[in-house]
């Protein structure tokens, strides 16, 4: 059985409180864990800003992300059904693409500092496969910003296959991104669009 209807149904309720159980943010948690490891990596670059080039960023940031997040299956579900009709050299583009544009989105937006930091507030651990471990950017002049990474269990580790920012699914955002350019020309408009997305994140 594919493990994307299951997904794409848990990642478009937000109401995980009917669903759930909540559980409290230990340090031991595997999912905390993962989040603490993202937001050491992501503050490391913060810090370091315009002293380092975009590039080193990027490079310094990509083995974390391919880490923390679960990108072959992230890009399955950005993409939609019509992934299953992708050929296998088709798949392998379109995952090399999403990875590059996911990493230089991170290597973009966490670039500077002024005083940041991450704090995790709880966990939600639903009866299914998935936890919810909900956080906020918070920073000394502005609103704190909600950070929710859905989490599902691969190869025995916790791995990320959506973010909510202040409530907005970065999955769903892309998947509604994607089926417009499929739309309009199918597969090889979608992997140019793709390419021109990270291209244009790394100029």
């Amino acid at each position: 059985m594919s493990l994307i209807p299951n997904i794409v149904a848990s990642v478009c309720v937000l109401g995980f409180a009917t669903l759930a159980e909540k559980v409290y943010a230990a340090p031991s948690d595997p999912a905390a864990i993962q989040i603490e490891r993202l937001h050491t990596a992501l503050l490391k670059s913060m810090r370091a800003g315009s002293r380092v080039a975009l590039t080193d960023r990027y490079r310094d940031l990509q083995p974390v992300i391919e880490q923390a997040f679960d990108l072959p299956l992230m890009t399955r579900l950005s993409i939609g059904p019509p992934w299953a009709g992708f050929s296998q050299e088709q798949q392998q583009v379109s995952l090399a693409a999403f990875t590059r544009l996911t990493v230089a989105s991170y290597a973009v937006n966490f670039r500077e500092f002024d005083g940041e930091k991450f704090e995790i507030e709880d966990i939600v651990a639903s009866r299914g496969a998935y936890k919810v471990v909900q956080a906020h950017l918070i920073s000394p002049h502005d609103t704190p910003a909600g950070l929710t990474y859905q989490l599902h269990e691969a190869g025995g580790v916790w791995k990320i296959v959506d973010v909510y920012y202040d409530g907005v699914s970065e999955l769903t955002m892309r998947r509604s991104d994607f089926a417009a350019a499929l739309a309009s020309g199918g597969t090889p408009v979608l992997i140019a669009h793709l390419n021109r997305l990270g291209d244009s994140l790394m100029r």
